[in-house]
């Protein structure tokens, strides 16, 4: 009954492989890491049979290059570099992880991990150090960027006419409606009759672009003055 639970999960090629790390770093300079560790696990109900390929054989030793692992448990796989040279530094070697049933030949599923060997492991440090300074500088850039642009936007709301100056605009404007000094007919009170000098001040204080309205206010004050 459990064969055939599982064994539409069973297909060639679909079986997802767990396998820790996904890259290995070797570094010239640093004899530690020219031997490294692969773990494999096997999270299954069925014990998985497992095998390692390499595109590049010739330069690294496997320990264990296939093998069994058995249910719900994992599996260590050293491998070492052994063609330590200047000419392999920066070149890409794949290492491929197949892993069947053990009653079974056909490859359930398989797994790459990516090799490489690099000069200086300093080197790849000072690397990285700077390119994280980078990243940072550009974080930094593009949050003053942005905070600078947090002011320009209060300026221009800011721009806008003030309460004051608004306030002052519609007595203005109201002071120019009212009547002028002189009039007969009217129904406003005549303390709220104001004099042409008066609503010329206004006038200016609008800076009216209308020149008409100003001239006959300018006649008016004028003709106030002679008379």
């Amino acid at each position: 009954m459990q064969q055939q639970k599982r064994q539409p999960e069973l297909v060639e090629g679909n079986l997802p492989v767990f396998v820790f790390p996904t890259e290995l770093i070797f570094y010239a300079d640093d004899q530690s890491t020219h031997k490294q560790v692969l773990t494999l696990y096997n999270p299954y109900e069925f014990a998985l049979k497992f095998k390692v390929l390499c595109t590049t054989p010739n330069k690294y030793a496997v320990v264990d290059a296939s093998g069994a692992v058995k249910p719900q448990c994992c599996v260590d796989i050293v491998i070492r570099h052994r063609d330590v040279r200047a000419s392999h530094y920066g070149v890409i070697d794949k290492f491929r992880l197949q892993v069947s049933e053990q009653s079974q030949r056909k490859a359930l599923g398989r797994k790459e991990i990516i090799a490489t060997l690099l000069p200086s492991a300093k080197e790849q440090q000072q690397k990285e150090e700077e390119e994280k300074r980078i990243k940072e500088h550009l974080t930094e850039s593009v949050f003053f960027d942005q905070t600078l642009c947090q002011p320009g936007k209060n300026r221009t709301a800011s721009s806008g006419p003030s309460l004051l100056t608004v306030f002052l605009g519609v007595v203005c404007i109201a002071a120019l409606m009212l009547p002028t000094l002189g009039e007969v007919e009217s129904l406003v009170p005549l303390y709220l009759h104001l004099s042409v000098n008066q609503k010329l001040v206004a006038a200016y204080v609008l800076d009216l672009k209308n020149s008409h309205t100003k001239h006959i206010l300018l006649s008016h004050y004028l003709a106030e003055i002679r008379s």
